[in-house]
């Protein structure tokens, strides 16, 4: 099981003096101690509206927005990330739960062949830090940019004040980076995905999260991660878990995204919360097994078909 310790942890240098200890608290408690994070994604209402919670092949307790605070609440996650409103809305029922709030968001009913895409800012970072004062325990925030679009750089200059305000309070900041938009032919070219991995480091960002890259002829998308978990430097590198598989082949491809790509963890939404609530608590028990114990996909699967416990 990888350990970080307080004094490990590589603190900006743009966090103040007197905000020093509140990141590094902030940092061990996404990370659990060792500096990788499991964010659980739950910023999916906004950006694909009802289309990941009601359907054919989701669990009919996904329609209840609650069940995404209760899969955090009884499973293993480092951060739960979600917009400000939903999280308010819950926060005191689920208090334990370390929150990453979304900043900016869209629908995907714009499509790029209509306009490039641009995910704006929702509110101020002060309207985060009022949660904060009302006691729910905001750890981090995250933000979208989309580069590539032609809206790049008023997406980079948002993140990047949100970064300065977040670091001064001692807070963790998460860029989502996605190349997108008419000028991307390819979104998951593995080249094109370090320079988004890279964009997040010189904007600041503690963590990114990309897509994995599309496997080419004689290399695995695990393979070309590893580019990108380079470009990345101390900016630590996560993959979108994308659509449900199964639970297997997402537990094998995480495994070889960390150990294989440098991932320094993962994001996870719809792979966890279209599930029922026992299955879902399980399947982050299995994921966290891997990204924060360390232990084997046998490990891994052992614990999501319940044969095996786990604990950190």
């Amino acid at each position: 099981m990888p350990v970080l310790n307080r004094a490990d942890v590589k603190v900006p240098a743009g966090v103040p003096a007197e905000a020093r200890e509140t990141y590094i608290d902030n940092y061990l408690k996404a990370t659990q101690g060792t500096g990788r994070l499991m964010l659980f994604a739950c910023d999916q209402k906004i950006e694909h509206l009802n289309d990941d919670f009601y359907g054919e092949g989701i669990d009919p307790a996904d329609a209840n927005p609650e069940h995404l605070f209760q899969i955090g609440e009884e499973g293993t996650i480092g951060v739960w990330a979600g917009q400000r409103g939903l999280v308010a809305a819950y926060a005191e029922d689920y208090p334990d739960i370390n929150y990453m709030i979304k900043v900016n968001s869209k629908t995907h009913l714009i499509k790029k062949d209509q306009d490039d895409p641009y995910s704006p800012q929702l509110h101020s970072f002060e309207a985060i830090l009022e949660l904060i004062n009302n006691g729910v325990n905001v750890v981090g925030i995250g933000y979208t940019i989309y580069i590539g679009s032609e809206y790049e750089s008023q997406m980079m200059a948002e993140a990047g004040e949100l970064i300065a305000q977040a670091h001064a309070a001692g807070i963790l900041v998460c860029l989502w980076v996605y190349p997108r938009g008419k000028a991307v032919p390819n979104e998951k070219d593995a080249h094109l995905l370090a320079g988004a991995a890279g964009t997040a480091l010189c904007l600041g960002a503690d963590f990114v999260k990309v897509n994995p890259p599309t496997p080419v002829e004689g290399s695995t998308p695990a393979e070309l991660l590893h580019q990108a978990s380079m470009a990345s430097g101390r900016c630590g590198l996560v993959c979108a878990g994308g659509s449900t598989v199964d639970a297997v082949e997402f537990l094998t491809q995480l495994w070889e995204q960390i150990h294989i790509g440098g991932a320094r963890g993962n994001a996870t939404g719809r792979n966890i919360h279209q599930r029922s609530l026992d299955e879902a608590v399980r399947l982050t028990k299995a994921i966290s097994c891997i990204t924060l114990r360390d232990g084997s996909v046998d490990d891994a699967v052992a614990i999501f078909k319940g044969e095996k416990d786990f604990s950190l």
